[in-house]
């Protein structure tokens, strides 16, 4: 299945303030019932394991209001993790009630210094790349974090798009109808992920498939 590139709706707020409302909350069912939190909590464990550390600050790129960040810190208990939120719109923040950090800021060229968060991860953000947005955004996330850079993200295949289109009665927004089948068919696989993070500093890469066409990648700053 070839990848298409598409804009979604959600990206450029084409909606009423409730219809964005409506498709932030579907992503957030998404990511607590669909693998999304699960994704990212797997990469975290496997960090935690590799490193011995149970204590982590992370940058939490494209994070909206911060749903999926709060539902992780709370699985991974006792591991703590220390969250700061960083989103192009200081809309899609939310109001501060998630009680993380919050920064307003471009992923392409993150307004941090080098080595600032232990990990740096993203959900649902890299499939709204091109390839060349994608080296440079896994670059700019290599560089200010110490230890991991983690992608999670949807994989491409002409079943999850049937399975997409299949659920389209369960979305509220009809921005989520249309964003969600964008999404899928502008997704990355496994191998063309290797293939564009060997043109950064990585030391390793670590690809794990997870439930409902889910990949948890892990980019090493180091060999750990």
């Amino acid at each position: 299945m070839k990848r298409v590139p598409q804009e979604e709706w959600l990206d450029s707020d084409s909606g009423t303030p409730e219809e964005i409302a409506a498709s932030l909350n579907d992503l957030k069912t998404i990511n607590t019932k669909f693998g999304g939190a699960a994704t990212t909590e797997a990469m975290i464990r496997r960090v935690a394991a590799r490193t011995g550390q149970q204590s982590f600050s992370v940058l939490e790129v494209a994070a909206g209001a911060g749903h999926t960040p709060q539902l992780v810190q709370k699985r991974l208990r006792p591991v703590e993790l220390h969250y700061t939120l960083l989103d192009r719109a200081a809309s899609h923040l939310g109001n501060g009630s998630s009680g993380f950090a919050q920064i307003s800021g471009d992923a392409l060229a993150l307004p941090l210094a080098d080595d600032s968060y232990d990990i740096v991860s993203c959900n649902l953000f890299v499939h709204h790349l091109s390839p060349e947005q994608f080296v440079v955004f896994a670059r700019e996330g290599l560089r200010v974090c110490r230890t991991a850079f983690l992608i999670n993200d949807l994989v491409r295949s002409p079943l999850h798009l049937a399975l997409v289109y299949a659920g389209i009665p369960l979305f509220n927004s009809r921005l989520t109808r249309h964003d969600a089948p964008a999404s899928v068919r502008q997704a990355y696989v496994p191998d063309e992920m290797i293939t564009m993070l060997k043109q950064t500093s990585a030391a390793h890469v670590d690809i794990q498939l997870h439930y409902l066409y889910r990949m948890g990648v892990i980019a090493w700053k180091q060999y750990v």
